[in-house]
């Protein structure tokens, strides 16, 4: 399963088409101070296409520089992006027996259902997309497989060990730590989110409830779904990337916020994760930059409600279905009941003070995301009386014990969003 390639082609699904084409290629090489440093090209014949489409709207433009890179260990943001995240990895390592794998490995064995319009391999034709996926019956086997990998327990024998890790690599590029896997029904491509066995609370049912929450609030949320396996729940999440028709699934390109702000997911990079820088780029990106503007004023309010304290660049993408660039759905909306009431951070700088979750400094910056003061001010209005009036009852709507929901209280319009002094 490891690779000492050091080389790769990138290849691309281009709008409505359902199979990839080659676009480019893309190389890992140490530079003279030793540091991982990537370089890609586009094809000559891919640019030479009218049907053409860059990558990413900033990084990687149509043109035929060859591009260079040293951050994310010489791998570029979009490229990462249709890489493994932490789970993923973990996966991809224990399948190939090996702790430590190189980024040219993460990518060339994340599997066909990875997020976005993008793949990888060593030959210069790409094969043939994958037609079968795991099917929503699979889901006890999918849990049984990520309980084990949670517990870091072995699978029974190793031509079941293969066979169970084999079910669990799809979905794998799909981002974040919580256990996984893509699934599919008769309407298409979902992702299984399973509940972990150290979980405070119900996850699937409460992040469930937080994209209904959202779209009570307004926000465009991806679609789910709860289903119960045994005596556990999971949450399917619609694959927004991904249209199902006939002959397969069109592919949207799909970028991390991590890439537009052109900043890596490390602590040395924290003065980029910017609400009010992200939303600069966006408007720039956007084919519609008003509507995407608004909705991610939305977004940011909605986190500072729920305490979404996990509202990092990873958790926000765009998304180009066609030939233009769009704030994708919002995703991973979780609620966290911290202790104190007089302030709560984001994961990322919202205002003039910072990371402060407060009406206050959420209102500095509103016109960045072309609003004027009075209707910025009855979004948040709106969305308190919303949130204030309809957490309970959303949560206890779709199965969320009463005992869970005192857990979770706290996390609700905390008194220092509306009190606070920023």
């Amino acid at each position: 399963m490891t690779s000492d390639s050091s080389e790769c082609y990138v290849y691309i699904t281009l709008p409505g088409q359902v199979s990839p084409i080659t676009a480019g290629r893309f190389t890992i090489s140490p530079n003279r101070q030793g540091v991982p440093t990537g370089k890609f090209v586009y094809g000559k014949s891919y640019l030479s296409r009218a049907d053409a489409v860059p990558f990413d709207p900033i990084g990687l433009k149509l043109t035929d520089t060859v591009f260079e890179t040293t951050s994310l260990n010489g791998v570029f943001g979009s490229l990462r992006d249709a890489g493994p995240d932490y789970w993923g990895r973990r996966i991809i390592e224990r399948h190939a027996g090996k702790a430590q794998l190189s980024e040219m490995d993460y990518l060339l064995n994340s599997p066909d259902d990875r997020a976005g319009a993008l793949g990888f391999g060593l030959n210069a034709t790409p094969p043939a997309p994958k037609r079968t996926f795991n099917q929503t019956l699979d889901l006890a086997k999918l849990q049984e497989i990520a309980d084990i990998i949670v517990r870091d327990e072995g699978l029974p024998e190793r031509g079941a060990e293969v066979q169970a890790l084999d079910l669990m690599l799809a979905g794998t590029s799909m981002g974040g730590a919580r256990p996984k896997a893509v699934v599919e029904d008769s309407d298409g491509l979902w992702l299984a989110k399973f509940n972990r066995p150290d979980d405070k609370w119900n996850a699937a049912r409460v992040e469930h409830a937080m994209l209904l929450l959202a779209r009570q609030c307004g926000l465009q949320t991806a679609e789910s779904k709860l289903t119960t396996i045994g005596d556990r729940d999971a949450l399917l999440v619609k694959r927004f990337d991904r249209e199902k028709i006939e002959g397969g699934y069109t592919r949207a390109r799909m970028i991390s916020a991590l890439t537009l702000l052109q900043t890596e997911d490390k602590h040395q990079s924290r003065d980029k994760w910017s609400y009010v820088l992200l939303v600069e780029e966006l408007r720039r990106a956007s084919a519609k930059p008003q509507d995407d503007a608004n909705e991610l004023f939305r977004r940011m309010v909605f986190n500072a409600l729920i305490s979404n304290n996990d509202d990092h660049p990873r958790n926000h993408a765009l998304l180009a279905k066609d030939m233009n660039w769009r704030l994708s759905p919002a995703y991973d909306l979780t609620p966290a009941p911290l202790i104190s009431l007089e302030r709560r951070d984001l994961a990322m700088a919202c205002g003039d003070y910072g990371r402060i979750a407060s009406a206050q400094n959420l209102l500095t910056q509103a016109g960045r995301f072309l609003l004027n003061p009075e209707e910025a001010q009855n979004i948040i209005n709106t969305m308190v009386d919303t949130v204030k009036s309809s957490w309970h009852k959303t949560l206890r709507s779709v199965g969320v014990s009463e005992q869970e929901c005192a857990m979770l209280e706290n996390s609700f319009v905390y008194p220092g969003f509306v009190n606070g002094n920023k």
